[in-house]
């Protein structure tokens, strides 16, 4: 997959250049870690507020298991450009229903030569 399409109209598959770090993301998510994406250096810091709120989001989805993300998880989740940055949502998997109706909502940013990711927030559109 070349580089991300800036292309506001279209819903293009989560280009793979990125995946890493989300999945970093996830595994953070899944290990209920305070701050979700401590340490990662191309991750913004996230508020501990936004942190609980996202872990807040697992729990109350329901008693289910998150896991890390499998390669099938690209095979749904989408980017979609949005005029300076790309919006994703990454479907979320738990051990119980394979892939659930949480979303890990996150946003990319050019950064120089690289890409820099903002965490939003995990729901269910």
């Amino acid at each position: 997959m070349g580089d991300p399409v800036k292309d506001a109209s279209l819903e293009v598959p989560v280009p793979e250049v990125w995946r890493p770090t989300l999945e970093a993301v996830v595994d953070s998510l899944v290990r209920r870690d305070t701050v979700i994406g401590a340490g990662l250096p191309s991750v913004d810091p996230v508020p501990t507020e936004i942190s609980r709120m996202c872990l807040q989001a697992v729990d109350d989805y329901g008693d289910v298991t998150l896991i890390s993300l499998p390669d099938e998880s690209w095979d749904t989740s989408v980017a979609l450009w949005s005029g300076d940055h790309w919006h994703c949502l990454v479907d979320l998997w738990t051990e119980e229903e394979g892939r659930s109706d949480l979303v890990l909502d996150i946003d990319v940013f050019e950064n120089g030569h690289g890409y820099r990711f903002c965490v939003h927030l995990v729901y269910v559109p």
